[in-house]
């Protein structure tokens, strides 16, 4: 089965992505991790990534696309794939949709999970990580026993600037304006499978499940 996985930051389809890979055996593919292992490979693409990742540049929309497809090819593929966070803009998508038809593959379902603004907003401002040994914690969901201090060491927590709310509030912008046109992109090609990210972590896999099983 190929999947992709669509959402806002912060709306867990990441945590999902990783379920759903271990419940159906696939892999989960993220691009940010792909990239890295090309660059460290050295693969054709991976030379070129580098190349512009040195000189502070992006990476182009076909060097990125090249990693995937470099990435799809691989035997833990052949069953299926997750493909989480990419595609990100519909030229990326068409861009993927002919890797895929050369690959002899296609998608079969995009799960988008939705949630609202506020609550995107609560989950990731409430963060905080340990400026020492790096452990995570949140204000609401998972406190440390002294606020302000980690469980583990003892050190100072603080808040990474991504988790910032004004720094949220632009990566949203910036979800909408590049990312969202792909929930209409997928929906007219009846691939889409919307799925609400409020709930507990098992609820919202159980449906996500239903949503591929039952489409």
């Amino acid at each position: 089965m190929n999947l992709i996985f669509l959402g806002p930051p912060g709306a867990g389809k990441g945590t999902q992505a990783s379920m759903l890979s271990v419940a159906l055996k696939i892999p989960q593919i993220s691009t940010g991790d792909i990239l890295r292992s090309a660059v460290r490979a050295g693969t054709t693409m991976g030379v070129r990534a580098k190349s512009f990742m040195d000189s502070g540049s992006l990476v182009p929309d076909e060097v990125v696309v090249g990693i995937v497809a470099e990435r799809l090819q691989d035997d833990d593929c052949t069953k299926g794939f997750i493909l989480d966070g990419f595609p990100r803009t519909v030229a990326q998508a068409d861009a993927l949709s002919e890797v895929l038809a050369g690959l002899g593959k296609q998608i079969e379902h995009v799960i988008s999970i939705t949630v609202d603004d506020e609550e995107l907003l609560s989950r990731i401002s409430g963060r905080r990580m340990c400026a020492k040994c790096g452990k995570g914690y949140h204000l609401q969901f998972d406190p440390p026993k002294v606020p302000g201090v980690c469980d583990n060491c003892g050190s100072n927590l603080y808040q990474r600037d991504d988790d910032k709310v004004e720094t949220m509030r632009k990566r949203l912008d910036e979800y909408y304006l590049k990312t969202a046109p792909l929930i209409d992109y997928y929906s007219a090609k009846n691939m889409l499978r919307t799925i609400s990210g409020i709930g507990a972590i098992e609820e919202i896999q159980q449906n996500i499940l239903k949503g591929i099983e039952g489409s």
